[in-house]
C-alpha cells in the first residue's frame, strides 16, 4: 500500500477551502500542516474571526500557523513549519501573503499555486472579476509551479471554462474553485512524485488583475450598456456596483442589456428610460440597461419588481 505524501497547505478565503477539502479526501497524499492569515476583527463588534481555510483545518485537527507577516518572520517561521515536516509539496490556494523563495522550494518538488485565470492573462489579486469586468468570453484555472515572480511559474496544466452572460464574480468564483480543486486532486498523485513537467507562460498576452479598490465600483453610466453589464456582474455580489438614487446607495447587483438605441433617443445617462411594477430601465451613454436585483443602503438586496413595491421612483430621477 502506497503512503501518502505529506504535504503543506497555504491558504485564507472561502476560495482556498474547496481545494483544502478535497485534500483531506485524497489517498494520495496527507496534510500535514495549513497556514493561514491571522485572525482578524469582523463584524460591527470587532471580534476576532478565524479565516474560512483554519475553521476548516481545525474541524479535522490538522496543526495552523498563521504568520503575520511570512517574510519577516522567516526564520521562526521556517523553524516552526519544519517541525511538521518534511513535505513533498507545497500547495498555495489564494493565501494572501507573498511566500519568499526559501518557503516555496522547501518541500521536497517545490510548490504548487491554483490560479484562478489563463495564464499569463490576469496574473494578480483579482482575476475572476477583471475577467468579467473586461468583457473576456473564457477564463480557468492553472496549475502552476511558483516561483519569486507574481503568478510568472511554468503551468503543469489548465482547464477552460466559458464565462455566461449570466455569470457573476461570485457564480464564477465557485464553478473556478471546485475546478481547481478537481484539477489538483487529479494530478495531485503525480505532482507530489515529481512526475509533472510544467511548461513556461507564453510572453505575450500578459495582463494584471490589480486588487478591486473601493473608487471602481461606481457606475459611471456614461458608459455603454454592455459595459456596465460587465461591471457590474464582475463586482457582484461583493463589493457590490453601486449609483445614488435619492441620496441613499443603490447596489446594482445583476442588470442586462436591453437595447441600443441612436443617443437621441435614450436619454441623458442615468436617467429613467422605462418603468413600471416590474421593470426598471435605465438610459446610458449607449444603449438601455434593466436593473436585475437591487440592495438600498440599509435594506437587504431585492428583485427590482419587490423594491419597487415600496420605493417611489419619479420619471424625471437622474441615477449618479
Amino acid at each position: 500500500m502506497t503512503v501518502p505524501a505529506p504535504i503543506v497547505f497555504f491558504g485564507t478565503p472561502d476560495f482556498s477551502v474547496f481545494t483544502l477539502e478535497a485534500l483531506l479526501t485524497s489517498p494520495h497524499v496527507e496534510v500535514k500542516a495549513v497556514i493561514t492569515q491571522p485572525d482578524r476583527p469582523a463584524g460591527r463588534g470587532g471580534k476576532l474571526k478565524a479565516s474560512p481555510v483554519k475553521e476548516c483545518a481545525s474541524k479535522a485537527k490538522i496543526p495552523v500557523l498563521q504568520p503575520t507577516s511570512v517574510r519577516k518572520e522567516l526564520e521562526s517561521f521556517t523553524s516552526e513549519l519544519s517541525q511538521h515536516g518534511p513535505f513533498t509539496l507545497g500547495v498555495v490556494v489564494a493565501f494572501g501573503q507573498i511566500l519568499p523563495i526559501e518557503i516555496l522550494e522547501l518541500p521536497q518538488y517545490g510548490s504548487v499555486n491554483i490560479h484562478a485565470s489563463l495564464l499569463p492573462r490576469w496574473r494578480g489579486a483579482a482575476p475572476i472579476q477583471r475577467a468579467i469586468m473586461e468583457g473576456d468570453t473564457q477564463t480557468g484555472i492553472c496549475l502552476m509551479k511558483m516561483d519569486e515572480g507574481l503568478d510568472t511559474g511554468p503551468v503543469y496544466v489548465e482547464q477552460s471554462t466559458p464565462i455566461t452572460e449570466h455569470d457573476t464574480a461570485g457564480s464564477l468564483h465557485d464553478r473556478l474553485g471546485k475546478m481547481g480543486a478537481d484539477l489538483l486532486c487529479e494530478n495531485i498523485k503525480a505532482l507530489s512524485n515529481g512526475d509533472r513537467v510544467a511548461t513556461p507562460q507564453p510572453e505575450d498576452g500578459i495582463t494584471y488583475a490589480k486588487k478591486i479598490s473601493k473608487s471602481e465600483a461606481v457606475i459611471d453610466w456614461s458608459r455603454s450598456a454592455q459595459e456596465i453589464s460587465f461591471h457590474i456582474r464582475g463586482l457582484s455580489p461583493f463589493p457590490g456596483a453601486f449609483t445614488s438614487l435619492q441620496g441613499k446607495r443603490l447596489k446594482v447587483l445583476q442588470a442586462t442589456p436591453v437595447a441600443s438605441f441612436r443617443d437621441k433617443e435614450t436619454g441623458r445617462p442615468g436617467s429613467i428610460y422605462y418603468q413600471d411594477g416590474e421593470r426598471l430601465e435605465i438610459s446610458c451613454g449607449q444603449g438601455i440597461l434593466s436593473l436585475g436585483e437591487l440592495q438600498l443602503e440599509g435594506k437587504k438586496k431585492l428583485p427590482t419588481r419587490e423594491l419597487l413595491k415600496g420605493v417611489s421612483i419619479p420619471a424625471d430621477t437622474i441615477l449618479v
